[in-house]
């Protein structure tokens, strides 16, 4: 048996649940854009589909801002809780795979596509990091001992890697697997002792000259991955990751990249700090307007509180604690609510019309 066949199946059986992971490209429904995502579900029940739309939602803001604790950030929850309001499309697959027992196994998952406006309205209001497009392809040179010597993992053993290629494109970027030449083969002591300037100069023949590097080996009974991100030769993070289960120790790359990357190549968003803003609504003309106002308020992703100040005719001055300030605030107005009066001026109190 060739020894490069031999070396994927014998890892195949360190890898519980390898076999549900398997995929090629062509079989893939197509969480490949920037705003779409794909989740496993329990059912296709209106519950499940809803609880699947937050979750995808939070996956598309984490590969938008390539930050992955966005989920952790002011704002985002709320947004999450409505995340149906957004959704442009969304179809179903099953994955069939095989249980380590041998038995069929199969998964629901939910593809959805949101709407890029409404996404980058939410990512604008917020105040969301945002990592332009086009995003670099860098190279993964992954060795790995399973406890016969450290072996390369080329295109050829890709389904080995597939967990470190997932995470990259759920964290919004992709990764390439060098062809696996003998020169490339015999460069696997390189990646051991960490030699990343001898992985980058045989790296030369791929673009961008960015290279994740990393050796997969056995310890404390489980598993451990060495990580260095180097970025036209200069090494901009190493870390490690130990775990029992190796497909996470393998996954542990991505997440090591997409952070170095987004550290120094994501923007952050261009809207207002946080503040306390007064405001004037018109078109208060009985207490069922304010009711539907201060809902309305209470909705919105940016505003953490509000403080009625004085009541006149027709009106209501606010003082509104505002994520993102009026910047913010402005972004994520809806004109079927809310607009803004043509006769704001500059030191007074922002006036708004409640329709």
């Amino acid at each position: 048996m060739p020894k490069a066949l031999l070396f994927t199946l014998l890892f195949a059986l360190l890898l519980p649940g390898w076999a549900q992971a398997q995929r090629t490209e062509g079989d893939r429904a197509g969480a490949s854009g920037l705003y779409e995502a794909e989740v496993p579900v329990g059912s296709q029940a209106d519950a499940a589909r809803q609880s699947g739309f937050a979750r995808a939602l939070a996956q598309v803001l984490g590969k938008l801002s390539g930050d992955g604790s966005v989920t952790e950030r002011p704002g985002v929850a709320r947004e999450l809780r409505r995340a149906g309001d957004f959704v442009e499309g969304y179809d179903y697959r099953q994955d069939e795979g095989r249980s380590a027992a041998g038995s069929p196994t199969y998964t629901t998952v939910l593809v959805v596509r949101f709407r890029e406006e409404d996404v980058n309205a939410i990512a604008g209001a917020l105040g969301l990091p945002v990592w332009p497009e086009p995003r670099p392809k860098p190279v993964l040179w992954l060795a790995i001992d399973d406890g016969s010597g450290p072996r390369l993992v080329a295109v050829q053993q890709n389904n080995v890697a597939r967990p470190v290629l997932d995470r990259a494109v759920e964290r919004g970027f992709r990764l390439g697997l060098p062809g696996g030449s003998a020169a490339e083969r015999a460069a696997v002591g390189a990646i051991w002792r960490g030699d990343t300037a001898a992985i980058s100069r045989l790296s030369a023949r791929y673009r961008p000259p960015m290279q994740l590097i990393g050796k997969l080996y056995r310890a404390d009974g489980g598993w451990k991955a060495d990580w260095t991100f180097v970025d036209d030769g200069r090494v901009l993070d190493s870390w490690s990751f130990a775990d029992p289960l190796a497909r996470r120790v393998i996954a542990s790359g991505a997440d090591g990249a997409a952070d170095a990357l987004v550290k120094r190549y994501a923007k952050a968003g261009a809207v207002g700090e946080p503040a306390l803003e007064r405001v004037v609504i018109t078109g208060i003309n009985s207490a069922g307007d304010y009711v539907r106002l201060a809902a309305w308020l209470q909705s919105t992703s940016v505003v953490r509180g509000i403080r009625p100040l004085r009541a006149t005719p027709n009106s209501i001055e606010l003082e509104l604690d505002l994520l993102t300030g009026l910047a913010g605030f402005r972004r994520v107005l809806d004109e079927s609510v809310l607009v803004e009066s043509g006769a704001n001026i500059e030191g007074a109190p922002a006036e708004f019309h409640l329709r």
